[in-house]
């Protein structure tokens, strides 16, 4: 496991005041579900917990224990906190409690899994985190690495069962339960809520159950951010025990049965967990096989997961002889969506070796096509997905070529192409959302009153703040290149006459684009034509895809000054900003409450996943330039101490420093580092 570590030293984590706070760690649980937190243990997100399960609809995501506050008495009596107090985040003199914090030594991310060194008086004793692949399971480890005689471990499970998306102080349940079978210990809260079911493993440990304690916690990130920031923690008491040195116990919680529990020492699951990640680097492509890649390869693995909630998928697939795979937009409120899972699919599953799972994508995706459309997203505890996109069907083509250009997969193509026809010709006639080809100039327009059909899909209530209706760049962009792609596969499948109608839709569409979107004085492409309020000159960065994608629309001769536009207006070392310096909506920070950071989510806000096309087009100018195409990823390096740890935020501020934002770990991120990592190795 000490193969691939990334480690923030005592002086790392204190340099910038709340350092520890302010960092992030997550572990994904490959169903939906993960544990995570700030390094210093104190709970700040509603996001937080050290069990967030993933249950079937209609509950999805789950938080069932929150944190488990632990405090040591090493042989001295010398009594010390690690990394939370009872209840940490409570008003002062809330909790009651006496003891000093113990020294935070060391925090690194071990294989991608957390890992806390703590010197307490004359102890020295190591935290980790793990959570067995495909359970709704934790383990917490503690070792006592040093110690002159044995120390006394209290562990206090605090907890409130709350749907993920759910307010602080909108708990499921008021009232619990606990009740006990030797060791074992459950906490319900009535019939139709899961169980929470706690033990500590190795030791001798015994709990106290001290009345059903209430903490109320000041979440202070919520607050930041706009909403509720005050809720009640509940806590039936505590485990407590001696540990003496070389010695380690695990404490355990599940949502799963007992038996699943059981079934393995928690130092074998820690020997799997870690062989499994091991094999995740060593199938990834070899130069993505150490150093920083390697960590974003095991970041990737977290987003790639099982829709736990969804089981009549999971009937549908099996049935079929497949497997249901999706993937997680980003941590920590995000489900899989459409858009962002075929931008992501190449780096996440084709760069790293996992073919298979890649296909099961495509597989799954194509079973949701309705009207043409695939699915925008899946809201979390529902078992259908929402179809207000007009760029994820687009993207769907794009996903499948690079897929086919990797496998040579003749059969996943033969199933899809009925459901591909059927995309193209609803956007021939019109489909949902006013989505539909202009029949006068072979262009895409879409846009319907209300709703954000394009990635700019900011909505704060009624407010679309980037609506874009009309023929928007990037659409276009995918719609010539789908048209392309299409026409090559029916060529190969069925005959020139079979591909010649949809080469003269991309004809005319090419020809319209190039006409259109060209704005002379600018010296750039139209954002939007056919707008509202007419051609919109807003320079933004939705105009390199008319580079980058496999088949460019935009006339050669045009590239570079387009390239260059992107490059000097909105290039940042660590993606592209959305909205170019100076025009009248540029935000250079995105932050305060939900309207003040939707006003600035594409106006100027920086978006990580972007450096992926820019570099794709960037090497169409410049074939050779491979290093300066390699240099543009370096930026996002340094990138991995800070916000969630070894992974890539979804956003950044427009201007330096440029604090990241948003998710502190998003699928495209990451998934473009790699794929661009591959594609400029010397």
């Amino acid at each position: 496991m000490a193969d691939f570590v990334r480690t923030l030293s005592r002086d790392v984590l204190n340099t910038a005041p709340d350092g520890a706070e302010t960092r992030e760690w997550l572990v994904a649980n490959g169903l939906g579900g993960y544990a995570s937190g700030s390094v210093s243990g104190a709970v700040t997100r509603r996001y937080h917990g050290l069990l967030v399960a993933a249950l079937p609809a209609p509950l999805g995501r789950v938080l069932m224990l929150s944190q488990l506050s632990d405090r040591v008495v090493d042989g001295e009596g010398r009594d010390f906190w690690l990394s939370c107090r009872d209840g940490d985040g409570a008003e002062d003199g809330d909790d009651g409690e006496q003891g000093r914090t113990a020294a935070l030594q060391e925090f690194r991310m071990e294989a991608g899994l957390p890992v806390w060194r703590f010197r307490a008086g004359d102890a020295v004793i190591e935290r980790q985190i793990v959570l067995p692949h495909g359970q709704n399971i934790v383990h917490v480890t503690y070792r006592v690495l040093e110690a002159k005689a044995p120390i006394r471990l209290r562990l206090r499970p605090v907890l409130a069962f709350r749907t993920l998306e759910s307010a602080v102080d909108r708990p499921l349940a008021r009232d619990y339960r606990i009740t006990a079978s030797g060791q074992r210990y459950e906490v319900s809260a009535g019939p139709d809520l899961p169980v929470l079911r706690m033990a500590v493993e190795g030791g001798d440990f015994s709990m106290t159950l001290d009345g059903g304690l209430r903490r109320d916690i000041y979440y202070s990130v919520e607050a930041q951010r706009g909403y509720e920031s005050r809720g009640s923690l509940w806590t039936p008491g505590f485990f407590s025990g001696e540990v003496g040195a070389g010695q380690s116990i695990t404490f355990v919680a599940a949502t799963e049965e007992w038996w699943r529990l059981e079934a393995l020492p928690p130092s074998d699951v820690l020997d799997f967990e870690g062989e499994r990640r091991r094999r995740l680097i060593q199938n990834a492509h070899p130069c993505l096989r150490d150093g920083a890649m390697a960590e974003l390869v095991l970041s990737a693995d977290s987003f790639l997961f099982v829709p736990a909630g969804r089981v009549a998928d999971q009937m549908r697939a099996r049935a079929e002889g497949d497997e249901v795979r999706t993937v997680i937009a980003g941590y920590h409120w995000f489900t899989d969506w459409g858009r962002d899972t075929m931008i992501a699919l190449e780096g996440l599953t084709l760069a790293t070796g996992r073919h298979m799972e890649s296909r099961w994508i495509l597989h799954t995706f194509g079973h949701y096509i309705r009207d043409g459309l695939i699915p925008n997203m899946f809201p979390d505890g529902k078992d259908s997905g929402l179809y207000h996109t007009a760029d994820a069907t687009l993207w769907f083509f794009h996903a499948l070529n690079r897929y086919l250009g990797v496998t040579g997969d003749r059969d996943t193509l033969r199933l899809l192409l009925p459901k591909l026809r059927e995309v193209i010709d609803f956007h021939r006639r019109g489909t949902r959302f006013g989505i539909g080809v202009d029949q006068r100039d072979g262009l895409l327009r879409q846009g319907q009153e209300g709703y954000q059909l394009t990635w700019m899909d900011a909505k704060v209530d009624d407010w679309v703040v980037t609506p874009r209706r009309g023929k928007a760049v990037e659409i276009n962009a995918l719609w010539h290149n789908a048209l392309r792609l299409m026409a090559g596969w029916l060529r190969e499948e069925d005959g020139e006459a079979a591909a010649r109608p949809l080469d003269e839709l991309a004809d005319q569409a090419r020809a319209s684009f190039n006409a259109r979107f060209w704005c002379p004085s600018a010296g750039h492409l139209f954002d939007v034509v056919d707008g509202e309020h007419g051609d919109d000159i807003a320079c933004r960065p939705n105009q390199i895809f008319s580079v980058s994608l496999d088949h460019p629309v935009l006339d050669r001769d045009r590239w570079e000054p387009v390239v260059e536009t992107v490059r000097s207006r909105l290039l940042t070392p660590v993606g592209l900003r959305s909205l170019a310096p100076g025009s009248r909506d540029y935000k250079p920070k995105y932050f305060g409450d939900l309207r003040a950071r939707d006003a600035a989510y594409h106006q100027g806000t920086v978006w990580g996943w972007l450096i992926g096309p820019y570099v794709d087009a960037w090497l169409k100018l410049h074939p050779e330039d491979r290093e300066g195409a390699r240099r543009l990823l370096e930026g996002f390096l340094p990138h991995l101490d800070e916000a969630g740890i070894g992974t890539i935020s979804e956003i950044f501020d427009a201007e330096a420093p440029f604090v990241p934002r948003g998710c502190i770990s998003q699928a495209w991120s990451v998934a473009e580092v790699l794929r661009c990592w591959v594609k400029t190795q010397p």
